[in-house]
């Protein structure tokens, strides 16, 4: 399943050595065949202005996007536990289910986030990788949305992952859209959202809620063999 692998490469922060992976990447999602010519053609942008870019705009770009605005962070928990001890809870639940399957976190990404996710989801089967996206298809489905009105270059990366997850817009989904969009370029705003609550992590046994429960209840399953690392992705 190294399609989740090259995905998850594409939503990380952009380096010189995620620049020189990129003919990797477009090999694998080309000759793996999980995504539909359609989605591989929109994702062709993309993958030319990293390859090709001025690393420091990629990078300038990326935090922008993904760590200046909280509508748009790719820590999927954030969305739905806010910053609150429910989020940390559900947190270290994941990050169990991630050893117990022989996936150990490397680099300071919390559990949740989507990259992460990702790479545990190309060591399962094509159907438990889809059970799994599928719960939290939500709020995936709301971050390609916000991205595609942005006209984002990473929005067909969402888009792809909608489609590998095979949902469509629910109620919930249209509940996280109906909130307003972060302005990246309000710093005054975003640092008053930042400070309104500080998460709290620790285990907590009644911690989360249904959509985190779905999605851990479904990683809890006998993992497929891990793939090898392709190149430097």
């Amino acid at each position: 399943m190294k399609t989740y692998h090259a995905l998850s490469a594409l939503l990380t922060y952009p380096t010189p050595d995620l620049q020189a992976a990129v003919p990797e990447i477009r090999q694998i999602l080309l000759k793996e065949g999980l995504l539909r010519t359609s989605d591989l053609t929109t994702l062709e942008p993309l993958l030319n202005e990293l390859e090709t870019g001025d690393i420091y705009d990629l990078q300038e770009r990326y935090v922008l996007q993904f760590d200046r605005a909280r509508t748009l962070s790719l820590n999927l928990f954030e969305h739905i536990h806010g910053e609150s001890r429910d989020r940390g809870g559900a947190m270290v639940d994941l990050l169990e289910t991630y050893r117990a399957g022989g996936f150990d976190l490397v680099g300071p990404e919390l559990p949740d986030h989507l990259p992460v996710l990702l790479e545990f989801l190309s060591t399962r089967t094509p159907d438990q990788a889809r059970a799994i996206l599928a719960d939290a298809g939500h709020i995936i489905l709301a971050l390609a949305e916000r991205l595609a009105r942005r006209e984002s270059v990473y929005a067909p990366v969402m888009a792809a992952i909608v489609s590998l997850a095979q949902v469509k817009t629910s109620p919930e989904a249209e509940a996280l859209l109906s909130e307003k969009d972060d302005d990246p370029e309000d710093l005054e705003a975003l640092d008053a959202v930042w400070e309104e609550a500080m998460v709290t992590f620790g285990p907590d046994p009644n911690a989360g809620c249904p959509v985190s429960r779905d999605i851990l209840a479904k990683m809890d399953m006998p993992a497929a063999p891990r793939p090898a690392a392709p190149g430097q992705i």
